[in-house]
């Protein structure tokens, strides 16, 4: 007779909590999310006028001419658009970008030219390029938000370089390089954001200067400065002279023809750009083919000089109408400038009001815009703010205004 040993019963292992994943990294949980993403979100409401959003007026796309360019890219070359591309991006839009660049008085070849999903994109691989965990990175103040965050992502250590109401001073420039020895600069010179400031031609060549005798990159970032609706253009730092082997130079469709297509472009040295397509190809391997085929396609079939045209000169109408109602719209003693182009307008309340602490009584007035305080690296100004003129008509901006005096008034 075979005889069958009963089967052991397993010991039970005692309940436990599962282990906690491994944290985030430290740049991950040092930098926090755009102020001005979080606005946005708050104030979706279609009632709400909202000055905060640094976007362009959807009306003003020349959405018809856009969807002939997709139209004739799919119908023509069909296999082309919806295939793999190069990371430098499509020779067809890469020798637009160059015959316009050189058109406007800095020459440029195709090759010098990289194509980026956005030139947002621009500042991250410049950031993964350049930047090592510590470096030093000079800025001006206050500064464009999402920079401040691409260079903290970057573990960046941030310094703001000294100005005034028309921008950086080059002598502080100078003094900051040689204490600090930094590895790049970073300046949105013309229509700046969020200031709308430009920086005036002598300064653009000392800041050429500074950089060549010190040994300083410079990443001259310019989505705005097409949009000019008074003065005269001032050549970029790019052109002058000794900033041509360190200078990067930034452009973007986003404000010409529109943010949806996330189209930028990075013009730099070519050692620098090839490390900036060594560190695209870890990030999406190519910007859409499709969307670079459409924009020269486009560019080819179209007049973007006369589109920029009949769009600057409405948001010439816009910034008139926001400079109309500032003055009863903002308290006594309050300063404003007087932008000759781009999106942005920076206002600065007296002494004892602070922007950030008032938005939410703004807010319940169904008005809204950015706080200035986020845009500094060093200590904030809190009484300044931002206002966005170009994506309401002149009578919203003029409701929107008086919507923000009575909440100014009824917050302090």
């Amino acid at each position: 007779m075979t005889v069958t040993q009963p089967a052991s019963v397993p010991t039970p292992v005692p309940a436990s909590a599962p282990a906690s994943p491994p944290p985030l990294a430290a740049r991950a949980r040092s930098i926090g999310g755009s102020p001005v993403r979080d606005i946005l979100a708050v104030t979706a409401r279609p009632e709400v006028i909202n000055f905060a959003g640094g976007l362009p007026a959807p009306e003003l796309f020349d959405a018809d001419g856009i969807a002939a360019a997709y139209r004739a890219v799919l119908a023509e070359t069909p296999a082309r658009a919806l295939q793999y591309s190069t990371t430098e991006g499509e020779p067809a839009l890469r020798a637009a970008l160059a015959a316009r660049t050189s058109a406007r008085g800095l020459a440029t070849a195709p090759d010098d030219l990289m194509v980026t999903t956005g030139s947002q994109q621009a500042l991250s691989l410049l950031s993964t390029a350049l930047l090592e965990p510590g470096d030093t990175v000079l800025v001006e103040s206050p500064c464009y938000l999402a920079a401040l965050q691409a260079f903290g992502l970057a573990g960046a250590r941030v310094v703001a370089v000294p100005g005034d109401e028309h921008g950086l001073d080059p002598e502080a420039l100078e003094e900051l390089v040689l204490r600090e020895r930094p590895k790049l600069l970073y300046t949105v010179p013309t229509f700046q954001n969020p200031t709308g400031r430009t920086l005036p031609a002598a300064r653009r060549a000392a800041v050429a200067e500074v950089a060549a005798r010190c040994g300083l990159w410079i990443v001259e970032d310019d989505p705005y400065g097409e949009l000019r609706f008074e003065g005269e253009r001032v050549p970029w730092i790019a052109a002058q002279p000794g900033a041509e082997d360190r200078t990067v130079l930034l452009g973007s469709f986003s404000k010409v023809m529109a943010p949806g297509l996330r189209l930028g472009w990075l013009r730099a040295p070519a050692d620098l750009r090839r490390a900036c397509v060594v560190a695209k190809q870890a990030a999406d391997l190519h910007t859409p083919t499709l969307n670079q085929l459409a924009a020269a396609r486009y560019l080819a079939d179209r007049d973007l000089d006369a589109h920029v045209a009949r769009v600057a000169g409405a948001y010439g109408a816009r910034r008139d109408a926001m400079l109309a109602g500032l003055t009863d719209a903002l308290p006594a003693g309050s300063t404003w400038n007087r932008p000759e182009g781009g999106m942005f307008l920076w206002a600065r309340l007296p002494e004892g009001y602070d922007t950030t602490a008032l938005l939410p009584e703004v807010v319940r007035h169904d008005v809204a815009y950015v706080p200035g305080a986020p845009f500094y690296a060093g200590e904030p100004d809190r009484a300044t703010l931002r206002l966005c003129f170009v994506t309401q008509t002149p009578e919203e901006i003029a409701e929107g205004l008086r919507k923000l005096g009575e909440a100014l008034r009824a917050g302090h």
